[in-house]
């Protein structure tokens, strides 16, 4: 490996050295769907909170012998879903699915296994019914005081509902970082109206950023698009700080060339480059550096697939880290066909997983791995990466696969078009 190129692992671990969790912050449950529990949630109360009916029929007594069918008990009351609490005496209560079980009543019969009789008003059983059948016991899905969600969840709808449930108001969130985006480039056009001059082409990396960085648990609080211009980048960068993020990225200008004027300016910031340049395809020339006052700056090269290597796999885990997540475990998924690569370069390549006819998982490596080409990046649900070392690797050799964000479960399977 070249001198001046960094092992990717080693450049991983300068960042994650630099990356601490952030503190806790009080959320209120409207606005916790994708936030991240900075600590355990406790149920406050239990779930069900009170016995209740699992369905419209009638609710009787009968100790711990069952009920026989053929047998008829007086109506003795109603309960619907709502009505408080009621005390039973020795009859049967007619009951709606989720309403309170009358206190002394322990099972349900469902409504279709009774005939109703009137002169007195009374029901028959056509059914044998048990104790307990039919019957949502009080805390039988959820325990008053015992955790229900673990520090570190990513709050989803489904964890939402449970907390609603349950009562649970706020929650405790691990504070998001506050990232700024700013794309460099005379040639960038951000109007999706606009009809380019000569030489132009549209912004797709601001809007990539954009939608990617809050799927990764960022507030975005800037972002910008400026020419190839030191003075006009640092310009910039002092909107940035008054935005208050604390992690920037740039896209473009990172490289040797005549415009790639982002290391220049990062001096004149008095900022301390950790690496620039790693082992990777694409995305070689990323740059990492701190700021003086903690600030860390990733400079990712202009290419789209090289911003989006450089956001998922240098960028996320540096989040993943500040919001007090561990290491991410890639899955070990078996190449659908062989794969081919130059030594000494860690690839990091567009690829579709989906199930077999035998009902395992495959990886296969879509056409268009240029670093320009993003329409496989738009067909790729994973990536494929394969090590530094490897040159040539048959079909069914086990390689590293990640999803397409680190905080959302990979869609693995189905098809495109």
């Amino acid at each position: 490996m070249s001198h001046d190129l960094l092992d990717p692992t080693e450049a991983l671990h300068l960042i994650l050295d630099v990356c601490t969790p952030l503190p806790a912050e009080d959320c209120e449950l409207d606005d916790a769907l994708g936030r991240v529990l900075a600590e355990a949630v406790i149920a406050p109360e239990a779930l069900p909170p009170f016995d209740n009916s699992a369905m419209d029929g009638y609710a009787l007594a009968g100790g711990s012998e069952p009920l026989p069918a053929g047998s008829e008990w007086l109506i003795e009351g109603e309960q619907a879903a709502g009505d408080g609490a009621s005390r039973a005496r020795r009859g049967a209560w007619e009951i709606m699915t989720g309403a309170r079980v009358p206190d002394g009543l322990d099972r349900v019969i469902a409504v279709e296994q009774t005939e109703r009789l009137n002169a007195p008003p009374r029901v028959r059983l056509k059914a044998a019914v048990a104790a307990g059948d039919n019957l949502r016991r009080a805390g039988s899905d959820v325990a008053q005081g015992v955790a229900v969600l673990a520090a570190g969840t990513l709050l989803a709808p489904n964890h939402l509902m449970l907390l609603a449930a349950l009562g649970v108001a706020g929650v405790r969130v691990a504070t998001r970082p506050r990232v700024a985006v700013l794309c460099t480039g005379r040639e960038l056009v951000d109007d999706a109206e606009a009809v380019l001059a000569s030489g132009q082409i549209r912004n797709s990396n601001g809007p990539y950023l954009a939608a990617a960085l809050p799927r990764a648990g960022a507030e975005l609080v800037h972002r910008e698009t400026v020419g190839d211009d030191v003075e006009a980048f640092l310009a910039a960068f002092a909107r940035v700080r008054d935005a208050g993020a604390r992690v920037v990225i740039s896209t473009g200008a990172v490289s040797m060339g005549r415009y790639d004027f982002v290391p220049e300016a990062l001096q004149q910031l008095g900022a301390t480059a950790i690496f620039h340049k790693v082992a990777i395809r694409p995305g070689k020339p990323v740059l990492f550096a701190r700021l003086p006052d903690g600030t860390l700056f990733f400079g990712l090269p202009g290419n789209p697939v090289a911003v989006a290597v450089g956001l998922r796999f240098f960028v996320e885990p540096a989040l993943r880290a500040m919001l007090g997540l561990p290491r991410e475990m890639p899955w070990r998924v078996p190449l659908a066909t062989g794969c081919t690569k130059k030594p000494r370069l860690r690839f990091h390549l567009k690829a579709r997983v989906a199930m077999d006819a035998q009902g395992g998982l495959t990886a296969q490596v879509l056409e268009g791995q240029e670093s320009y080409r993003i329409r496989s990046l738009a067909q790729a649900n994973a990536w494929a990466v394969i090590p530094l070392e490897a040159s040539l690797l048959p079909a069914g050799s086990l390689i590293e696969v990640y999803g397409p964000s680190h905080l959302h479960s990979p869609d693995f399977g189905g098809s495109h078009a």
